[in-house]
C-alpha cells in the first residue's frame, strides 16, 4: 500500500491558500519529488505530511494513519530534514547524533552503533569530535540527514535538501541519497532545482501556486510536454530579439521570448538557427540542448522556476 495518500489536500493561512486541493500518492521504496518555485506550496505540503501542520481540507494518510489522530505515532516512524538546519551548533557531531536518538527512546548502545554507521556512510566519522559550528554547509547538511536516519525511519522527508550548497557538496549529498534509495528507503523531497529532481526522483509532481500541474517520471514529463531539443538564442539588442520571434514561430512548435533570451522548442535545433541566418539575423550566442524539467514547467505555466 502507498505510504502517503493525499486527496484534495488543502492548506490555508487566513485567506491565502498555500495548497489548493492536490492529489498524490507515495509508493514504498520510491523517491517522490515535488518540483516548483518558492511559494508553490511544497513546504506546506511537506509539513502536513510530517504531522507538524494541520490540514485545512481534504484527507491525508501517512503510513496508514491519520495525522490528526496519530501524529506522535507517525512522527516516531519518520525522518525529517527541514529547509533550515536545526543542529545544536555548540555540541559535537557525535553528541548531536546521541541526543537526537534519545528523543525516540532508543537505548544508548543502539544509538552509538547506529550513529557510527551513519557518520561513516555520510563521510563524517573523522569529524565526530568536532563542534558543529565551524563545519562547512555541506557537512552540516549531511549531518542533518544522518541524524534524521537515527530512528531507522520508514519514510524520509527532505525539504529543499541542497539549497545553499556549492555544486560539489550537492553532488556528494545526491550520491548518498541515491544510495539510500537503492537500499530501500522511501524518500519524499521538495526542490526547485530541476537537475536535482531529474537525478533523484523516480516520480514527481510539478507544483505551481498551490496546485499540481503535471505528474510522472522525469522522462515521461519531458516526452509528454516538451520537444526533443531546445535552442537558446541571445541577441545584442532587444529589438533583434523581438524581430527573431515571428521568424522562428512558423518552423517550431513553440517559441518563448524571455527577458534575456529566446527559447525555441523544436525537433531540429540546427534547422531553427538556419532560418535566422536566411533572414540576416545573427544571435550573439546559440546553445542547442536537450529539454529539461524546467522547460516543462515553463511550457505548462508560462514562467521559469526562479520566478
Amino acid at each position: 500500500m502507498p505510504l502517503v495518500v493525499a486527496s484534495e489536500l488543502t492548506k490555508r493561512f487566513g485567506t491565502f491558500t498555500a495548497v489548493d486541493g492536490i492529489d498524490f500518492a507515495v509508493e514504498p521504496g520510491e523517491a517522490f519529488g515535488m518540483l516548483g518555485p518558492n511559494g508553490a506550496g511544497k513546504s506546506s505540503t511537506m509539513r502536513m505530511i510530517g504531522c507538524v501542520s494541520p490540514l485545512s481540507g481534504g484527507s491525508l494518510s501517512v503510513l496508514g494513519m491519520d495525522p490528526a489522530v496519530d501524529g506522535p505515532r507517525i512522527r516516531a516512524r519518520l525522518g525529517s530534514v527541514p529547509q533550515e538546519d536545526t543542529l545544536d551548533q555548540e555540541l559535537t557531531v557525535w553528541d548531536n547524533m546521541l541526543i537526537y536518538g534519545r528523543y525516540f527512546g532508543i537505548a544508548r548502545p543502539v544509538i552509538r552503533e547506529r550513529a557510527e554507521e551513519l557518520l561513516r556512510f555520510f563521510q563524517l566519522l573523522d569529524r565526530r569530535g568536532d563542534k558543529v559550528d565551524p563545519l562547512s554547509g555541506g557537512m552540516k547538511r549531511r549531518l542533518t540527514v544522518a541524524r534524521a536516519l537515527i530512528n531507522q525511519p520508514e519514510l524520509l522527508l527532505l525539504d529543499e535538501p541542497t539549497t545553499g550548497l556549492d555544486p560539489q557538496a550537492r553532488h556528494l549529498l545526491w550520491e548518498r541519497l541515491y544510495q539510500l534509495k537503492r537500499s530501500g528507503v522511501t524518500l519524499v523531497l521538495t526542490t526547485h532545482y530541476m537537475d536535482e529532481a531529474e537525478q533523484l526522483c523516480d516520480r514527481l509532481v510539478i507544483m505551481d501556486r498551490g496546485r499540481i500541474v503535471a505528474g510522472g517520471s522525469p522522462r515521461e514529463l519531458i516526452d509528454r510536454h516538451a520537444t526533443r531539443e531546445v535552442v537558446e538564442l541571445r541577441f545584442a539588442t532587444s529589438e533583434q530579439q523581438a524581430e527573431s520571434v515571428p521568424l522562428l514561430e512558423p518552423g517550431a512548435p513553440r517559441v518563448e521570448s524571455l527577458a534575456d533570451r529566446v527559447l525555441v522548442y523544436t525537433a531540429d535545433g540546427e534547422a531553427a538557427v538556419g532560418m535566422l541566418a536566411d533572414h540576416g539575423l545573427t544571435p550573439t550566442s546559440v546553445l542547442v540542448r536537450r529539454s529539461t524539467l524546467e522547460d516543462v514547467f515553463l511550457l505548462l505555466t508560462g514562467r521559469v522556476l526562479e520566478d
